[in-house]
This record gives structure tokens, sequence and C-alpha cells, in this order.
């Protein structure tokens, strides 16, 4: 039954497939979490972090990641967000990366074997 819709050949998904394993060997190291700005009060009642409005001290660079379900934070210098930046960068890289691999399998597999996807 033809529904207008043109099959991708072995050779579409294959080259698909390796150009998503080319970027992945790009990939270098890879740190989960993200890194944010932060602004905070201090302990000290006089200070004018407390004024309205207030003056918060900061800021202050974060990597925040979940550990065993819990929530992870570290302060990093400018020198550790300039290095981890790209580390950071290139694991939401792998997440697409693998998502997109799993994709194409998915659409490989329901034509091979001529399956209806799953509306």
């Amino acid at each position: 039954m033809d529904d207008g819709h043109v099959k991708k050949s072995d050779n579409d998904f294959e080259a698909e497939r390796q150009r998503i394993m080319a970027e992945l060997g790009t990939i270098g190291f890879v740190l989960p979490g993200s890194v944010t700005e932060r602004w905070s009060r201090c302990g000290n009642p006089g200070c004018s972090c407390h004024d309205e409005p207030p003056k918060l001290h900061g800021p202050y660079q974060t990597w925040t990641r979940a550990v065993k379900g819990k929530t992870v934070t570290r302060n990093l210098t400018e020198d550790q967000v300039s290095r981890y930046t790209p580390w950071l960068d290139d694991a939401r890289r792998l997440r697409k990366l693998v998502s997109e691999l799993k994709e194409l399998s998915l659409r490989a597999a329901n034509q091979i074997e001529n399956w209806e996807s799953p509306k």
C-alpha cells in the first residue's frame, strides 16, 4: 500500500548513522549538570545585601548536578568555568546525538519490519 511517502533506503539510514557516529567522535570529556551564576545574601544583618533594594554578593559560578538522586553544587572559579564549559556542552551534544541515533534506529526498524509507528 502506497501512502504517498518515499521510503528511505538502507543507504540513507546508514549515511545518517555514519554522520551521527562521526559527530560522536568529536566529543571530548563530558560532565553532567549545568553552570549557573548566583547572587546571595550573607549572615551579617548590617550588610548592604539586606537593604531594600538589596546589593547581593556575587556573582558566584556554581556547577550543579544530581548524584544518587541528590543535588550536588560546587563553586567554580572563572578558570574552572572556562575549562569545564566545553565538557558540559559536550554532555548536551552527546545526549542529543544519542537521541538522534535512537530515533534513527526506530525509524529503520519500523521500515525494515514494515511496522507502523505508534501515534
